[in-house]
């Protein structure tokens, strides 16, 4: 009976183990599908894990691209930009493709931001400054429908923030003619070719020196 009992004991022990061990996998399961639920919920939000906000991106054309990507740069709170083409249909355009004024491309800029530290309002007023929005597929010297004035919007949010803004500069008059920026959903954007990235930097400049004010 000693030995009956002893045995007895040893599997009540081993199974008060073993649901120890049950409940805290049950436990570790539900703690990592909360986790993860957590996770997507942030991404789908447009944060990161951690919880920080994610860098958002607006696309800009407003004559050539040197002096816009320039302009963009001193903004605080972006964190990247690039320049390229877009709102064309001709597949990987180049840069003398483009000049040819048939592709269908506007010279564009990718900026990169964060929405915690600049708003896209904010980007919006920077583009209205950086060029004069009421002249037809022209900025100054530079004539053609890649230098046309538009907004390449990502989302519903941008495209009602972007049209909004362009409303209220016409109600405010603060153009002496029409303003004639498109506002048009954003197609593939397609890098300029690696000289004309930060251009005006490595030519130690701050502008193209076209006054367009």
């Amino acid at each position: 009976m000693k030995r009956f009992g002893t045995y007895s004991t040893y599997m009540c022990v081993a199974c008060l183990l073993a649901a120890v061990c049950l409940a805290g996998c049950d436990q570790f399961e539900k703690a990592s599908v909360m986790q993860e639920s957590k996770e997507a919920e942030n991404t789908s939000a447009g944060r990161s894990p951690s919880g920080e906000a994610a860098c958002e991106t607006a696309y800009f054309a407003a004559g050539c691209f040197w002096g816009v990507e320039a302009a963009f740069r001193r903004v605080p709170g972006v964190t990247s930009t690039a320049v390229g083409y877009m709102g064309g249909d001709a597949p990987n355009p180049t840069y003398k493709q483009v000049c040819t004024n048939t592709t269908g491309h506007a010279e564009a800029v990718k900026v990169v931001y964060d929405p915690a530290k600049v708003s896209y309002d904010r980007l919006l007023e920077v583009f209205w400054t950086a060029h004069d929005p009421t002249t037809l597929n022209r900025q100054g010297p530079d004539v053609g429908t890649q230098y046309r004035s538009a907004i390449f919007v990502n989302d519903q949010e941008q495209y009602v923030a972007a049209v909004e803004s362009r409303h209220n500069l016409e109600d405010l008059h603060k153009f002496d003619r029409r303003i004639v920026t498109e506002i048009k959903r954003a197609k593939q954007f397609h890098m300029a070719e690696e000289y004309h990235q930060q251009y005006l930097e490595k030519q130690g400049k701050t502008s193209c020196g076209v006054d367009i004010h």
